[in-house]
């Protein structure tokens, strides 16, 4: 039976946990001394507060980038291809474009000018020598005018054809556009020709040519002479 009387005297501590022993709490219901978040966002911690789908960063790891680790470990554009450097010529070998040859070589290229220079010179004579003496100043100059005009038709032609001169054949190179290596468009081809022969008729022919071709000796990374620049193109090997 129950000893329990309503009436009698209140039990110390009115039957309740002291206050030093309830945990106290803050107006919204968090317990004193935690933190609190007004955005509702879970402590550090607790349950919530970890990685996943649903909370942390995205799947990735704390701290870090929240769409994860880039599995490249660097960007794929940040270097350029194998065996390019940075302005697109690189270790020897390779060309000036990805995927076309490589560079002709300089002492091709000047044999390769010689020889188509004796070619149409020597037909210049044979047309010439019927109608002047070569020993006349009238005769030697009409030879040549008529030379650089044999060239110049001569030299478009066979480039925008295939990119190739009979010298070129020979020393194994030959004359590509270069954005992608193709054969020169006959646009190309033709202003390629007048570029190297027209100052030559105009001036000097031997200071135009010398200069025409240190150009090319110090021009980097394509070795384009001044004709070349003018025509968007560049001289590459066959072998």
């Amino acid at each position: 039976m129950s000893t329990y009387n309503p009436s009698g005297p209140e039990p110390e501590g009115g039957g309740q946990p002291s206050s030093d022993k309830q945990p106290s709490q803050s107006a919204g219901g968090t317990p004193e001394g935690a933190p609190s978040d007004p955005y509702g966002n879970p402590q550090p911690g607790s349950p919530d507060d970890r990685p996943g789908a649903y909370g942390g960063n995205y799947g990735g790891t704390p701290g870090g980038s929240p769409y994860g680790q880039n599995p490249y470990g660097q960007s794929p554009y940040d270097q350029p291809p194998s065996g390019y450097g940075p302005t697109g010529y690189g270790s020897p070998g390779a060309g000036p474009v990805p995927g076309m040859p490589p560079l002709g070589s300089w002492p091709s290229r000047i044999l390769a000018q010689l020889i188509d220079y004796v070619l149409v010179q020597a037909v210049a004579l044979l047309v010439v020598l019927p109608f002047a003496s070569l020993g006349d100043r009238s005769g030697s100059a009409g030879a040549f005018w008529l030379a650089c005009g044999l060239y110049l038709i001569y030299d478009g032609v066979m480039l925008s054809r295939d990119g190739q001169t009979l010298g070129k054949k020979a020393m194994k190179i030959r004359v590509a556009m270069l954005i992608d290596g193709s054969t020169p468009t006959p646009a190309a081809a033709w202003t390629r020709s007048a570029v190297f022969i027209l100052p030559a008729v105009v001036c000097c022919a031997a200071f135009w040519w010398v200069i025409d071709g240190l150009f090319g000796v110090f021009d980097k990374p394509y070795g384009q002479c001044i004709h070349d620049k003018a025509a968007k193109t560049v001289v590459v090997s066959t072998a």
